[in-house]
């Protein structure tokens, strides 16, 4: 991991953040394929030249990291958790997360889901550190978020907590909460905690821009067009 990492950090969100309605667009190039490939082949495909795009960037600006879970743990000692996407690693004040693509196939609906999180829950901000691949050539984004203290929040709280916000509960099944433009899952008591404060963290969830495609009563419209 670089030692300017923090640095180089700021950079990757910034860039991102500014640069995100333009990336998509160059994406949705970059995707153009055979008409023959199914819609998972077509996005496996797409998924794979951002992969080599990104690597291309991160190794020419020294924020690669190659075999990530093993130089996380000889950096930071052995992972502390590990959920569905990510392995968490203790770093004192913050912890590191190595996050896959399993749930996205794509790195830049993983971003865009970053900076989602960011805008609505930006006391547990993500901030994007590097880019690597596992030990099994897996594309890895490494992210240093905040370490909350506190209880788990249970579910009549988080319902509480995310009505106060303008959500409505879809399904409690999976924990999906929704308005018309943002979609929120696994809003379950071991991603959100209470401070000993009394203050509410979202600490990890699945947000999405809210599309119908995702029959939760979405209105919003992926697309490369920008507005001004």
């Amino acid at each position: 991991m670089q030692q300017n990492s923090l640095a180089g950090g700021w950079y990757i969100n910034d860039f991102h953040r500014r640069n995100s309605m333009a990336a998509q667009r160059e994406v949705m190039q970059m995707c153009q394929s055979s008409p023959a490939l199914s819609d998972y082949q077509r996005e496996c495909e797409c998924g794979a030249k951002q992969e080599i795009a990104i690597e291309e960037w991160a190794k020419a600006t020294g924020l690669w990291t190659d075999n990530v879970d093993k130089q996380l743990s000889q950096t930071l000692g052995e992972q502390i958790a590990e959920g569905g996407e990510a392995k968490v690693y203790d770093h004192g004040a913050t912890l590191i997360k190595s996050i896959g693509l399993d749930y996205f196939i794509q790195p830049i609906y993983a971003l865009d889901r970053i900076a989602l999180h960011n805008t609505y829950f930006p006391e547990t901000r993500l901030f994007v550190i590097g880019f690597g691949r596992d030990k099994n050539n897996e594309f890895k984004i490494i992210v240093e978020q905040p370490f909350i203290n506190g209880q788990p929040v249970c579910d009549a709280e988080i319902a509480d907590y995310m009505k106060q916000m303008g959500f409505e509960l879809k399904n409690p099944r999976n924990w999906t909460y929704a308005t018309p433009d943002i979609y929120l899952s696994d809003m379950h008591d071991e991603n959100i905690i209470r401070s000993a404060t009394g203050s509410i963290f979202v600490v990890d969830c699945d947000i999405r821009i809210n599309t119908p495609e995702l029959r939760n009563g979405g209105i919003r419209t992926l697309t490369t067009n920008i507005l001004y």
